[in-house]
């Protein structure tokens, strides 16, 4: 299976709320899927072939999913950046937390509508633009609340490598708990774990260069290797080494 980065995440007004946009072609045998937690809510358009398919939104994880899919043609995934998921879907993003949901179920007829123009498309590309239009007009047409700005203010903070919701509360000028609504439904899931999602991605991104799991730990702001080693297993199911090896 491979997965392309496509250029429409990077065009405007779509990078507003889009990070990145993946055009997934199946080869002859499948090949897993790691769905990690990383804070952020993806809507994927799979064609089925012979004008089938669907269209579901994956939420945010807590917990690692592994996947192997399979019967497919080929897959379109658009991956939003945290902070917009309630404004583009218009549900809380908490809805969708740990849940794959088709578009149907959130947007009723329009959803279908949408799902049944997406198949017609003929490849990823046609698709992806008419996706593009449909989450803009989507975007701009909802009201957006504060606690969208607010949730997307401490995300840029938490990224930046403040851990503590009670410090990034206090920069923002909120309570700990008022921040943990804004999160709750804007990023749909709480401060706390997608400050865990956000050193886990710092860590694997450090495994692919750093000679040791200890160095990692330090360089991604672990207390030490067991801290490591005990968040691997909590947030993926597996030891540093039992995943690393996964993706060789």
């Amino acid at each position: 299976m491979t997965a392309t980065p496509h250029a429409a995440a990077a065009a405007s007004p779509l990078a507003r709320f889009v990070e990145r946009v993946d055009h997934i072609a199946l080869g002859a045998h499948p090949s897993r899927v790691d769905r990690l937690p990383d804070g952020r809510t993806t809507i994927i358009l799979r064609d089925l072939g012979g004008g089938r398919g669907d269209v579901v939104v994956a939420g945010p994880r807590t917990r690692a999913l592994y996947k192997t899919p399979a019967g497919f043609h080929w897959a379109m995934s658009l991956r939003l950046k945290p902070g917009w998921a309630a404004s583009v879907l218009g549900v809380a993003a908490s809805d969708v937390a740990d849940r794959m949901v088709r578009v149907e179920e959130l947007w009723g007829r329009a959803g279908a509508d949408l799902r049944d123009r997406l198949l017609t498309c003929r490849g990823p590309a046609a698709a992806a633009g008419v996706l593009a239009e449909a989450l803009t007009r989507r975007a701009e047409a909802s009201f957006e609340p504060a606690s969208a700005r607010l949730a997307r203010r401490a995300v840029r903070l938490i990224e930046a490598g403040e851990p503590r919701v009670q410090r990034v509360a206090d920069q923002l000028g909120v309570s700990a708990r008022h921040l943990r609504r804004a999160f709750s439904d804007c990023v749909g899931v709480g401060p706390r774990d997608f400050a865990r999602a956000t050193r886990l991605q710092r860590a694997l991104r450090l495994a692919a260069n750093a000679p040791s799991w200890g160095e990692v730990a330090a360089a991604a702001g672990y207390y030490d290797q067991a801290h490591l080693n005990g968040e691997f297993r909590d947030l993926l199911g597996l030891t540093p080494s039992a995943f690393a090896a996964r993706r060789e």
